[in-house]
């Protein structure tokens, strides 16, 4: 896998330092309030559970599983619900937690039925990466990890195919390594 790597963008020691800084604007933000925090799988599983034990604060975990890229580079534009039964969040504070925001798409789709099934208090978007380009979709982060160029990245909960969230790194893919990818 590593050798799929182009460039390493962010270190774990790195990630783990940004980490440490995100839970403690986090606990500053809701500090007496009632949190629920959503991470959208499959993607947010990694940083959910490296933030969130920085996070000394009570909080109820839930997640949703959605699907926009379909095993490709782009998003494909739908985002797909894969499950029926949508989180309770009635009269919570409530952070999304996503590994990146890249078209907007996702973010904008979970936000938007969210809002007008489950009623939370409030919600804020969490992601550790966050792409500098226009967005299909008018949606910010409230905490980021960093920056990053249009690149397509992976590791640290990031796929392709399935295959390079157990990276500790986030990195560039190769171009070699997504016009033949291996298999498992």
């Amino acid at each position: 896998m590593h050798n799929d790597i182009a460039e390493v963008l962010h270190h774990e020691t790195t990630i783990l330092s940004r980490l440490d800084a995100m839970a403690r604007d986090i606990m500053r933000d809701y500090k007496d309030k009632p949190l629920t925090v959503v991470a959208i799988l499959n993607g947010g599983l990694i940083l959910m559970a490296d933030l969130l034990r920085r996070v000394q604060l009570p909080l109820k975990i839930e997640t949703v599983s959605v699907a926009s890229y379909h095993g490709g580079t782009e998003s494909s534009g739908t985002v797909t619900f894969n499950q029926s039964r949508l989180p309770d969040l009635s009269g919570q504070h409530v952070i999304l937690l996503d590994d990146i925001l890249d078209s907007g798409r996702t973010l904008h789709a979970i936000r938007e039925r969210f809002a007008a099934e489950c009623h939370p208090e409030s919600m804020r978007i969490c992601v550790l990466l966050r792409k500098l380009k226009e967005r299909s979709c008018a949606v910010s982060s409230d905490y980021t990890g960093f920056d990053i160029g249009d690149e397509f990245v992976v590791g640290y909960g990031l796929d392709y195919m399935g295959r390079y969230r157990n990276l500790p790194y986030i990195g560039v893919l190769k171009p070699e390594a997504i016009a033949a990818p291996t298999t498992p």
